[in-house]
């Protein structure tokens, strides 16, 4: 009896510690991913980024979204002393950009932005030549570090949903990108620190909607879609096999009205003779 008392609290505990793991889990993924929260990233597809926003970039020269905003762009957002997640994210940009083969300046752009308004040209210059430069000097034209004062940078992070909290001199902020259309809409939301190539490339396809496109390209646009829950780019099955069936099933009626204009035919044939 004892023994049975003793193992049905141990049993109570643990439910207690798994409900207490799951209410702290939700109250995380509230301050993550709610639309209320703190901190996060509130998804804005569809809707279109302020580009007249001015920034200074890292040869101190002012310019606007728009005037740089003519192709896909990757858009990220750090903060130059970030002792945490900014470093690696824009590691895990200059190597999905060197694994993919899409080629930066051709099909699209990237733009790192600094959320801190501290910030300055000289220490955007040095993150672009530890990250950018790693992919090519020609190359690394292409991928702008900005910073600005903090209206412009409010602008830009509510205009993406991108939700940074200050704690200090530091700021507690997610990791991801955000993909626009040249014409600045927002189209994709990849997030963590590193990405697929597959999926970068997919992303940068669906910017490219509002331009023509190779038809490779469309095809891999008819076989996969953005899979919202899983955050990446799946296999549309449905589609593909009900195509598959479609198209046997064509292949199948040929067949059979071939067949039987051959055996029309014969039979024509027979009566002839």
């Amino acid at each position: 009896m004892h023994d049975n008392y003793v193992s049905m609290n141990k049993t109570n505990k643990n439910i207690l510690v798994l409900l207490a793991l799951c209410i702290t889990l939700s109250a995380s993924a509230q301050v993550f991913f709610g639309a209320n929260a703190e901190m996060g990233i509130d998804e804005k597809l569809g809707q279109t980024i302020p580009l007249n926003l001015r920034f200074i970039n890292e040869h101190k020269d002012t310019v606007t979204l728009g005037q740089l905003i003519k192709q896909p762009t990757v858009l990220s957002f750090v903060y130059f002393d970030c002792p945490g997640l900014c470093s690696p994210l824009q590691q895990g940009i200059s190597d999905v950009i060197d694994k993919s083969d899409l080629v930066i300046g051709k099909d699209y752009k990237a733009i790192t932005i600094s959320f801190n308004y501290r910030d300055d040209p000289n220490k955007a210059k040095k993150k672009k030549k530890n990250f950018a430069e790693q992919i090519s000097k020609n190359k690394s034209a292409n991928w702008y570090y900005l910073i600005s004062d903090s209206i412009n940078i409010n602008a830009i992070l509510k205009a993406v949903g991108y939700k940074i909290k200050a704690t200090g001199m530091d700021f507690a902020h997610p990791s991801g990108i955000v993909v626009v259309s040249p014409t600045g809409k927002i189209t994709r939301y990849l997030y963590g620190i590193t990405f697929l190539p597959f999926d970068f490339k997919m992303a940068i396809i669906e910017a490219q909607k509002e331009q023509s496109r190779p038809t490779i390209n469309k095809a891999l646009d008819f076989c996969f879609a953005y899979d919202k829950d899983e955050k990446r780019y799946s296999l549309q099955v449905t589609k593909l096999s009900a195509t598959i069936i479609i198209f046997l099933a064509a292949c199948l009626l040929l067949v059979l009205i071939f067949k039987s204009k051959g055996n029309k035919k014969e039979n024509n044939t027979s009566n002839n003779l």
